[in-house]
């Protein structure tokens, strides 16, 4: 799995077309804190049991229409969530998988915020919300 900070793949989005950014976080992420313009939801797990998807990576096989060759970048809040995702789309069978470091929001500061110090947003690529 590769993995580039937000900037490098907004740049590695626009230099390949047939690129695929994925939102891996929940509904209520994607909706209300906002997402990159582009990304395709597919949750990686939701609320409020929060166990993994088991279909998953099939749902994602299903979005490319089977093409397991298209390049697929991952976010989710913080960059975690999206490197399992990551990880099992590779064990089924996608052969270039990558994950957004920083995620949508970016790490924790010292006073437990988000979007300070990282993330699509701080870096101010294009989002939008729902």
């Amino acid at each position: 799995m590769q993995h580039l900070d937000p900037k490098a793949a907004h740049a590695y989005l626009q230099a390949h077309p047939r690129a695929m950014l994925i939102d891996c976080r929940t509904e209520i992420e994607h909706m209300y804190v906002g997402h990159p313009v582009g990304a395709e939801h597919v949750a990686w797990q939701e609320a409020p049991d929060w166990d993994i998807d088991p279909e998953f990576a099939d749902k994602v096989k299903w979005l490319v229409g089977g093409d397991l060759q298209r390049p697929l970048l991952l976010i989710c809040r913080s960059g975690h969530r999206s490197l399992y995702a990551g990880e099992a789309l590779e064990k089924a069978g996608f052969v270039c998988v990558i994950n957004v470091l920083e995620g949508f929001e970016g790490p924790l500061d010292d006073d437990f915020h988000r979007g300070t110090q990282g993330g699509w947003r701080h870096h101010g690529l294009p989002w939008q919300q729902s």
